[in-house]
């Protein structure tokens, strides 16, 4: 029987661009770390352990992040939450804080993922964007970016798009929302410049697979690659690699969904 029988969900926001991912590393300065680090100073000697809903990249953001908080003995919720959000960095947010029961699997029960990319093209902008969003400086083909988005609907065997895989990696996935948009920006980082965004949601996504879709959208934008060579990029026994991975900066968890 688990020591752990007291169990909160806490849903935070952060700007990844200062972090190594999610998960806590030897060396680097990690999303876990700092939230350990954090719930420590202000639980005191109390034990306590935590558990996030999925890895990120590094410099990957999250407008919706979820982890689990597992303890032996009760806090007093809205005494903790404000205390945990008033000592965490500026660059991380705690929204909520709800009690769960044993039996939840912050894993198993999360159901839908979406991922939003964003990206400008065209000039370089204000050097502040950079932690926001990628850049690409040339001009890309958005309507060609679109219908290529389009292809990637539906359930398809995205083996090409996993990095490393395991030898019991799921590659058939069915991907729900999946579109390139052009939204109204005003800020004056753009200067005039378009702000794109990739929106892309499923049950769950292997490394890499969300940067790697916008790699091969990159590579429609940019006349380099057609929208026959993305159908063909879902077709399992197809050996030819993707373009190349975008970065990291662009992508940000935007919502996820529990059971």
């Amino acid at each position: 029987m688990s020591k752990w029988t007291i169990h909160y969900l806490i849903r935070i926001q952060f700007l990844g661009f200062r972090y190594s991912g999610w998960q806590k590393q030897p060396g680097v300065k990690t999303l876990h770390g700092m939230v350990d680090n954090t719930i420590r100073y202000v639980l005191g000697d109390q034990e306590f352990k935590t558990l996030g809903c999925s890895r990120t990249d590094a410099k990957v953001s999250a407008d919706d992040y979820a982890f689990e908080l597992f303890l032996t003995e009760d806090i007093q919720p809205d005494l903790f939450f404000q205390e945990f959000n008033k000592n965490l960095p500026p660059d991380i947010r705690a929204m909520k804080i709800t009690r769960v029961d044993s039996s939840f699997n912050i894993i198993q029960d999360a159901k839908i993922k979406e991922y939003h990319y964003h990206f400008t093209y065209g000039h370089k902008p204000h050097p502040f964007v950079a932690a926001n969003m990628a850049v690409f400086s040339e001009d890309l083909d958005i309507s060609s970016m679109q219908r290529a988005a389009s292809l990637f609907r539906g359930t398809h065997n995205f083996r090409r798009y996993a990095n490393k895989p395991s030898s019991d990696t799921q590659f058939e996935r069915e991907i729900l929302i999946s579109e390139v948009l052009l939204t109204e920006d005003e800020s004056d980082l753009l200067a005039g410049m378009p702000h794109a965004v990739f929106k892309v949601s499923g049950a769950g996504f292997m490394r890499y697979q969300v940067r790697l879709m916008v790699g091969t959208l990159i590579a429609v934008g940019r006349g380099e690659w057609t929208l026959e060579n993305v159908q063909d990029s879902l077709i399992p026994d197809v050996e030819e690699s993707l373009p190349w991975v975008a970065p990291a900066s662009g992508l940000r968890l935007h919502q996820i969904s529990f059971e």
